[in-house]
């Protein structure tokens, strides 16, 4: 009898610990390639043409669950490293009119709710702030793709973000209309296994 429950406590033991184990390995965490993430943004000028400039310095983490559906995103963006193309619109947009690096260094994402269809991730609910005003704001996730980075040798996540808002909604007021409110931005991101 001692020998049978023996076993038996050894079973469920045994059991327990994979369980344990598989939930723990379930969620994964991937670095942001900072070297493949470089934000993009593009607002109408002056009714004229689509203006686009690029923040050179970007870094976040992802976590996935693809069997529970489940993850999060952190994304920050250094906002001193806009890149306009023209030193002097570097400056402009950096000063205090638009903005403002020297009071606020960052752009944040950060997200608790991605939306899944399959073990694709297809879109992410979260809180966008800038500078220092924040906003629920929804991102739709184009060609997500897990794999082997050819490269790295790691198993990478990565895929598309989009999103659109509106600049006043953080209270970047200058030049409106002439210059426009809604701001469309783009996000490649390449995120490596931990």
């Amino acid at each position: 009898m001692k020998t049978k429950f023996t076993v038996v406590s050894l079973i469920v033991s045994s059991l327990v610990g994979l369980a344990s184990s598989h939930a723990q390995a379930a969620s994964e965490t991937y670095t942001i390639d900072p070297h493949h993430c470089f934000p993009v943004f593009e607002v109408n000028h002056l009714g004229l043409s689509t203006q686009r400039g690029r923040f050179d310095e970007t870094q976040g983490t992802v976590t996935l669950d693809t069997e529970a559906k489940t993850g999060s995103v952190t994304l920050t963006i250094n906002t001193r490293s806009l890149d306009m193309g023209f030193p002097e619109w570097n400056k402009h947009l950096t000063g205090p009119a638009f903005f403002n690096v020297a009071k606020y260094p960052s752009i944040t994402f950060t997200s608790n709710k991605l939306d899944f269809e399959g073990n694709k991730v297809v879109g992410a609910d979260g809180d966008f702030t800038l500078l220092g005003v924040t906003h629920p704001l929804h991102v739709t996730v184009h060609n997500f793709i897990c794999t082997e980075h050819p490269m790295a040798h790691k198993p990478v996540c990565a895929g598309d973000i989009t999103a659109t808002f509106k600049r006043s909604d953080y209270g970047m007021m200058t030049y409106l209309p002439m210059v426009g409110d809604q701001i469309n931005i783009f996000v490649p991101v390449e995120a490596i296994k931990n």
